[in-house]
């Protein structure tokens, strides 16, 4: 993963926990790092591995460090770096939602080298849809969790995000039903 996402996580605890925190969960993640460079890739276990240490020290599940994260990443990270593509996206959630399989060819465009996940969109009615998310990363559901709870905020919106299915093969591919209010 880029360095970018490991700053974040960086920057979310501090933010909320902070500095000595932060140091004291890259001496146990035995992270020898000094600064993460935003632009640079790193190994997806570098990612992980705080992920599990954050859980550990916080006494929370991986998946709530993820999904926590999820919402950092769309309200902190997105936001503070990045408004202009969220802003193109749309100017309301479902709009945003039914742009979504896109939005990863302008990120691709600042990353060259990202692996990034696919979305797909099925099932759109007024208020809900259905979005599949694809990814090579196992694991990282609950992120996309977060991520939809973090474009409710932004939008806004109050949203609900329901998990109808995983199918299996080779990479991850959920369904996920994402309901929200006018």
């Amino acid at each position: 993963m880029y360095g970018i996402v490991n700053k974040s996580i960086e920057e979310l605890v501090v933010a909320n926990y902070g500095q000595e925190k932060w140091e004291d969960i890259k001496v146990k993640s035995n992270i020898n790092i000094e600064y993460f460079i935003s632009s640079e890739s790193y190994d997806d276990d570098i990612t992980f591995t705080l992920a599990g240490t954050i859980a550990t020290e916080l006494g929370v599940t991986v998946d709530e460090v993820l999904s926590l994260f999820g919402e950092w990443w769309i309200l902190h990270t997105g936001k503070n770096h990045y408004g202009y593509l969220l802003e193109s996206g749309g100017d309301n959630f479902k709009t945003f939602l039914l742009n979504l399989p896109s939005f990863h060819n302008r990120v691709m465009m600042m990353y060259p080298k990202l692996t990034p996940p696919e979305f797909k969109i099925s099932e759109v009615e007024d208020n809900s849809l259905h979005l599949h998310y694809f990814s090579k990363r196992i694991g990282l559901t609950a992120f996309v969790y977060g991520l939809m709870s973090g474009l409710g905020k932004f939008f806004n919106t109050q949203v609900t995000t329901d998990h109808v299915e995983s199918l299996s093969g080779q990479s991850t591919h959920e369904i996920l039903k994402v309901s929200w209010e006018n």
